[in-house]
């Protein structure tokens, strides 16, 4: 058999295998990739499990009668909507669903209306001090509010009377909040000079480029802040106990969820009904409001 004869018999068994090896890596590839994939929302979801299992063990509570509440029988046997509505229909519910709103709502506005000018002038105003009041915001998020509860007492409720009501916990509000501030300036630091030195060569004022150029472009910050703002207060309980305890029709949902339980210790399908219920807008509001709430806090921190 001659040397030509012998590279043609063995030509195409090599051919084959030459184009093989590229397929071969290929599906090895793959099979590292479904791997990674599985590996990593493997992880997500036992994390997420991790977190919503207590919200579906309090949905499933909240659906079952008295007697299979907190039993070892976790499914309802019977589905029992109707404990919303007994929740619903609880005398004061509406009432501390109101003052909570107004409490959240009105608490929120105030402090971005006051906390949004203080955050602009130490972001891009230079002025004699300016570093001592940074350090003052900063040492005032440092303070608990246990430390100023009795003096701030004294004042709201001795001085102006105001104890049986929420407007000592409002009121504050229009004043600043430390947090708000040092999040929004940290967030003013991102938008460049040129803007504000091109509005006020325009002509514009100082109020009018934080309202006209700085309060658009600040938009992801102030929704993050809002968020903040907004979730503390609907689950503020420490103020409403300190300034409202003794006036029931002032009572927030979350002190007044703690009389409810009181009052419905043994039935846990209602408690549960009712934990929901409170907690049920502040998810709802996440939800929607995630993406704008993630990039303000996610843009806040790139300059310091």
């Amino acid at each position: 058999m001659t040397l030509s004869s012998t590279l043609t018999a063995t030509a195409p068994a090599e051919g084959p295998a030459r184009r093989g090896a590229p397929g071969a890596a290929a599906r090895a590839a793959r099979r590292r990739a479904l791997l990674n994939w599985v590996a990593v929302h493997s992880l997500a979801v036992a994390a997420a499990l991790f977190f919503l299992l207590p919200l579906v063990f309090a949905f499933l509570t909240s659906v079952m009668t008295d007697s299979q509440a907190l039993t070892t029988d976790y499914w309802p046997t019977s589905w029992e909507w109707g404990n919303y509505a007994k929740v619903w229909d609880t005398p004061g519910f509406l009432t501390w669903w109101r003052n909570t709103l107004l409490y959240a709502g009105l608490g929120t506005l105030l402090t971005i209306v006051s906390s949004l000018p203080v955050a602009y002038a130490l972001a891009k105003f230079r002025f004699r001090g300016r570093n001592l009041a940074l350090m003052a915001v900063i040492s005032m998020m440092m303070l608990p509010p246990q430390v100023t509860i009795i003096p701030m007492y004294l004042f709201w409720a001795k001085e102006l009377g105001l104890s049986g009501s929420l407007w000592p916990l409002i009121i504050p509000m229009a004043f600043g909040d430390a947090f708000s501030i040092f999040l929004l300036r940290q967030f003013l630091l991102t938008i460049p000079k040129e803007y504000i030195e091109a509005a006020r060569i325009d002509g514009c004022g100082d109020l009018r480029t934080l309202l006209k150029v700085v309060l658009p472009m600040a938009k992801p910050a102030i929704a993050a802040v809002a968020l903040f703002q907004f979730f503390y207060c609907w689950n503020d309980y420490f103020g409403p106990q300190i300034y409202a305890s003794n006036k029931p029709g002032a009572w927030t949902l979350s002190y007044g969820l703690e009389s409810f339980k009181g009052a419905h210790h043994t039935n846990w399908n209602l408690t549960m009904a009712a934990t929901l219920l409170v907690m049920a807008p502040v998810i709802l509001l996440f939800f929607f409001a995630q993406k704008a709430f993630i990039e303000g806090v996610t843009l806040t921190g790139v300059k310091g």
